[in-house]
């Protein structure tokens, strides 16, 4: 008698799988849409969000406010500003 394993792959595991942004992220971008208009990108660098931001001036204005971002973002995570 032989025994057959059936194992799955993990492409079929992932398949109907729809990944999500984490909720800071979008608490985040949400928060630079609506005080200035301008979409960012939100990335994970160890225990620190990374925000990039198109412009300088941008991101200095973001770094005045870090405190308010990080309540909006419900976080105590460090945030880093990035140009690019």
């Amino acid at each position: 008698m032989h025994i057959v394993y059936a194992m799955e792959s993990i492409g079929d595991l992932l398949r109907g799988r729809t990944p999500r942004e984490p909720e800071e992220f979008v608490a985040i971008k949400r928060y630079i849409v609506d005080e200035f208009g301008v979409p960012s990108s939100v990335g994970l660098q160890g225990e620190a969000l990374v925000v990039t931001v198109q412009s300088a001036s941008l991101a200095n204005a973001l770094r005045l406010r870090v405190v308010a971002l990080q309540k909006a973002a419900n976080t105590t995570k460090r945030i880093i500003f990035r140009i690019g």
